[in-house]
């Protein structure tokens, strides 16, 4: 989820770094917590494998099959029903089933169940689960419909991630989310301080693969382009077959200027399009077709 929902169809960037398995008999680890390496939280193995298939792999059909395989399970994390609210969300971002306003329900619910035993990710789902809810509102309903929906959502979105920051301020997930929505807004509104952000995902976030992308594409908007590409070759680096991160580097040489740069990185995403949706494809495909016509056009014209 214009410079958009360039958050989706730009984002060319998400994540997961393996939970390191502490192992001592009075503090067992929990090694399917994607987020952290200090008090891991029991997220299931069939969890992890999912979250690595959608965010450090980048491969959308496998991360389809692992989350399914996930959901069977007895306790169902609330992360799996945001993860399949966004897969419905990118199969067609611009005509939203009632599907997906279903899975951002069950969000809202398991996270809520999970309020008692997890207070810290139980808010930080809770305000997920709004934020897709209020994400539909504002897609199906219409600017006049939607927009006072939206609105009202997004006041609960902040207000569970309060409620989630007063319990750990430093948590990795809790950071890498905010870290992403306040960055969001911060380059999409004006006046707004993107700072603050710049320094959660730089400090707090994790795992560190999906912090540097995010950082990646809000330098990025801001025209901060060596910071972006700094950002995005370190992404790179730690999840070197995920094409979204490849489309992402295509995208930031485009906004350098140099688009010459772009087309090999687009081919390498287009050469893995197996792995991303249709939709995604085409877009790349577009604007890897629209960066060839302006290099020719260059090269015409120093003829």
């Amino acid at each position: 989820m214009s410079k958009q929902f360039s958050w989706r169809s730009r984002l060319g960037g998400s994540v997961s770094v393996v939970a390191i398995a502490l192992g001592t008999w009075l503090t067992p680890a929990w090694a399917g917590d994607p987020f952290r390496s200090e008090n891991p939280r029991n997220i299931s193995d069939t969890t992890e494998q999912a979250f690595e298939a959608f965010f450090r792999i980048g491969d959308y059909p496998l991360a389809a099959q692992q989350v399914d395989l996930a959901l069977s399970e007895a306790n169902v994390d609330p992360i799996l029903y945001a993860m399949r609210a966004s897969l419905v969300y990118l199969e067609d971002p611009d005509n939203l089933p009632s599907e997906f306003k279903d899975y951002a329900t069950l969000t809202l619910e398991r996270a809520e169940a999970l309020l008692n035993d997890d207070p810290l990710r139980g808010n930080i789902y809770i305000a997920v689960g709004h934020f897709l809810e209020g994400a539909y509102a504002l897609k199906n309903d219409g600017i006049v419909r939607g927009v006072p929906t939206a609105l009202s959502k997004l006041q609960q979105v902040f207000r569970h991630l309060d409620r989630a920051a007063a319990i750990d301020a430093e948590d990795p997930e809790l950071n890498i989310i905010k870290g992403y929505m306040d960055l969001m807004l911060a380059t999409n509104l004006p006046f707004s301080n993107p700072e603050r952000p710049i320094e959660r995902l730089r400090n707090h976030a994790g795992p560190e693969y999906l912090a540097k992308r995010g950082l990646a594409v809000g330098f990025r908007d801001l025209n901060r382009f060596e910071e972006a590409m700094e950002a995005v070759d370190r992404s790179l680096e730690l999840t070197p077959e995920n094409p979204e991160i490849m489309y992402l580097k295509a995208q930031i040489y485009v906004d350098s200027g140099d688009r010459a740069s772009s087309l090999p990185w687009f081919d390498r995403a287009l050469a893995m399009q197996e792995q991303l949706p249709a939709e995604l494809v085409r877009q790349i495909q577009r604007e890897r077709d629209q960066a060839q016509r302006r290099v020719d056009a260059e090269q015409a014209s120093n003829r």
